[in-house]
């Protein structure tokens, strides 16, 4: 049933002429639904239920329906699209963006403005319509050439494309087709509301993309870097929202490697208006917004880290997020009540720290000091709110890095536990920072490391390490690596049943470079116990013998398949030197060095890294040499003789002369060993 209240004469509603033949009568109809449903979204709703969309949509397409009547079902369409999400999900549905798309070909400006309008209200809140963009490829250029018709055009265009850059793809698309040179312009526009969606697609188009990046920072507008337009927008007498969105352009053209860290433009001007946008005469956005910006600039620089830690009182600055509850702000009348703003702070408090915090740690005793951040990030970690709890573990992740907060704050707060149960939860950016901090708290010297152990910690990271996903992979690898350390026998033979000695050989197989050289320092591990930071001191304990053969009595056939495997491979250095370890550990072994005695092809391997160009590699080898030719093992004189024969002592006489004092002193022990 149609509603009454849509009456153009007293005897039939607009929307039955909608639906009428009454060709003359259309556009007035058309007309009146859009002054109904203006601020009206009980009455957006009430026509679309009774298939308004469908008919304007008709009349869209049909290129004989009169402008007037195509445009004012544009503008019907766009006041539609300012509803409820309902509403516009039923646009996006019906096909109206394809329409509105295609529409922008029409040679009639105020058309195409109409259509713009409803394709950047449609945009600026429905995500699944996006590709729809980049399914034609005639449309982004056609985009691009209309951007400067008139305001309108540059005001929507503009944030159509601030919020359908998604992907590399879409940055890339963008990028071939002109949209840099289109925009520069833009910035120096005396029109606000142009300016700023502008500044926003910028960032969009340079985040996490080098290329992009750099292309921006050699782009010019009458003569000026695009990095020095943006500065004039850094300004104080520009509004907050301008200078966070300039200082967020900055951010990603530095992190896309398209202006150093050392850049004035990134210390003196991004770094300062970043840590003042944290004050409290700031909005909530804007604080929320300043710290994680601020933590994604100095994220991978120590000299910024330490640079921002000593900016305006930051640190302490931050500290008052955590407490944040009902507190007075500057715009707090305006801030958006559908969100959890003590969520909001804390998380972008949590990430700022974690980038303080990352590599000094004179920062991380500062931070550390901060009121009660211990029990807030042990609160965090437990929280239902997923934003809160990794952030709050990529700053634990951080604070994890330090000996001293190992050994004594992390003493005092059970943050392991959390941390497994994490692991056990189904969101994998979550496990993979809970595993990247567990493997910190199992180091050697960590207090957590034997509670951790004793909770099934093995189980979990064995499980990682089966995973498909890569950095999960890593993580189980590394994990178990740092529990093999100086481990006893029944914690290692409980690492290789638990992970199964085919997975740990897969591993030895994987074609990331950084699992594999974790999988080859968890097998360096399981055949040694070396005490900490002697790479190559020969250990006399019979308890790491034990160990050695005992392992290499089960799958010693399999090692030594691994090892011929890597060194014969196309590897890095690092690569073949750990595996050289591997093979110095077997040769401390007892009846372990048998197995390397029998193998021909390995002690010929060992022989040419003996001459290999790398210095690394000689030293390796030849201290695995020592190893098997020491003479106060049983079985030595044999083993010499055999060597002897090979040529090897003749290799350690010519090695005499090297100019490198620790392969000097190796080839000098070995030596004395045939003696």
């Amino acid at each position: 049933m149609i509603p009454s209240n849509m009456e153009v004469d007293g005897s039939k509603s607009s929307m039955e002429i909608i639906f009428s033949e009454e060709h003359d009568r259309w556009t007035d109809a058309v007309n009146n639904v859009k002054n109904l449903v203006i601020g009206n979204n009980k009455q957006k709703s009430n026509v679309i239920g009774h298939g308004v969309i469908p008919r304007l949509l008709q009349w869209m397409i049909n290129e004989a329906s009169p402008i007037e009547l195509r445009t004012e079902c544009a503008v019907v369409l766009g006041s539609l699209a300012k509803g409820t999400d309902e509403n516009i999900s039923a646009l996006v549905e019906a096909g109206c963006v394809s329409v509105l798309l295609k529409g922008l070909s029409n040679q009639n400006l105020k058309y195409v403005e109409a259509c713009l309008r409803c394709l950047r209200t449609i945009f600026l809140c429905n995500k699944a319509a996006i590709e729809l963009v980049y399914q034609d490829a005639t449309i982004i250029p056609h985009l691009i050439n209309i951007i400067s018709k008139s305001v309108c055009t540059q005001e929507c265009i503009t944030t159509i494309f601030a919020n359908c850059c998604k992907t590399p793809d879409h940055q890339d698309m963008l990028c071939k087709n002109g949209a840099i040179a289109a925009l520069a312009p833009l910035l120096g526009s005396d029109i606000y509301k142009v300016q700023m969606p502008t500044l926003k697609c910028f960032a969009v188009l340079c985040h996490q993309n080098d290329a992009v990046s750099q292309a921006v920072a050699s782009a010019t507008y009458n003569g000026d870097p695009i990095p020095k337009l943006l500065i004039h927008l850094l300004a104080r007498d520009k509004t907050s929202e301008m200078q966070m969105a300039a200082a967020k352009c900055m951010t990603y053209l530095y992190r896309g490697s398209a202006i150093e860290a050392s850049n004035t433009i990134i210390t003196l001007k991004t770094l300062p208006t970043l840590v003042r946008m944290c004050k409290k005469d700031r909005t909530l956005e804007e604080n929320v917004e300043g710290a994680e910006n601020l933590a994604y600039l100095i994220e991978v620089d120590p000299e910024l880290q330490r640079l921002a830690s000593i900016s305006d009182h930051v640190i302490k600055t931050l500290a008052d997020y955590l407490k944040y509850g009902d507190v007075q702000q500057i715009g707090s009348r305006t801030q958006r009540k559908d969100i959890d703003w003590g969520n909001e702070m804390r998380q972008a408090a949590f990430k700022a720290f974690a980038s303080l915090g990352a590599n000094d740690e004179d920062i991380r005793k500062k931070v550390i000091a901060t009121e009660n951040l211990m029990d807030h990030i042990v609160v965090a970690i437990n929280s239902t709110n997923m934003k809160v709890q990794i952030a709050a573990t990529r700053c634990l992740h951080s604070l994890s890095r330090s000996v001293q907060q190992l050994r004594t704050t992390f003493q005092d707060h059970a943050v392991w536990k959390p941390l497994l149960k994490m692991m056990q939860s189904g969101n994998e950016e979550a496990v993979a920072i809970a595993s990247s901090t567990l493997c910190n708290l199992l180091l050697e010297f960590s207090p957590s490391k034997e509670p951790i152990l004793e909770c099934g910690a093995i189980n979990i990271l064995a499980s990682l390490a089966s995973r498909n996903e890569a950095p999960l992979r890593l993580n189980g690898v590394w994990g178990l690596m740092n529990m093999a350390f100086q481990a006893d026998q029944k914690v290692k033979t409980q690492i290789v049943e638990t992970l199964g000695s085919d997975q740990l050989f897969c591993l030895l197989s994987d074609q990331n470079p950084n699992i594999l050289m974790k999988t080859l320092g968890l097998l360096r591990n399981l055949l040694s116990n070396k005490p900490v930071g002697l790479k190559f001191q020969k250990c006399q304990t019979l308890t790491k013998f034990q160990h050695i053969d005992s392992i290499m009595n089960v799958y010693g056939k399999q090692v030594m398949q691994a090892v011929v495997f890597i060194l014969e491979g196309d590897h890095s250095v690092d690569v073949k030197e750990q595996t050289l370890c591997i093979l110095a550990n077997i040769a401390d072994g007892d009846s372990a060095k048998d197995v390397i005695m029998a193998n021909e092809d390995v002690l010929k391997k060992l022989m040419s890294y003996m001459v290999h160009s790398n210095v690394k590699l000689q030293i390796a080898a030849t201290f695995c040499i020592s190893n098997l030719v020491c003479n106060e093992e049983e079985g030595a004189y044999n083993r010499q003789t055999r060597l002897r024969d090979m040529g090897v002592q003749k290799l350690l006489q010519q090695l005499l002369g090297t100019q490198d004092s620790t392969l000097f002193d190796k080839v000098k022990t070995a030596l004395q060993q045939f003696s």
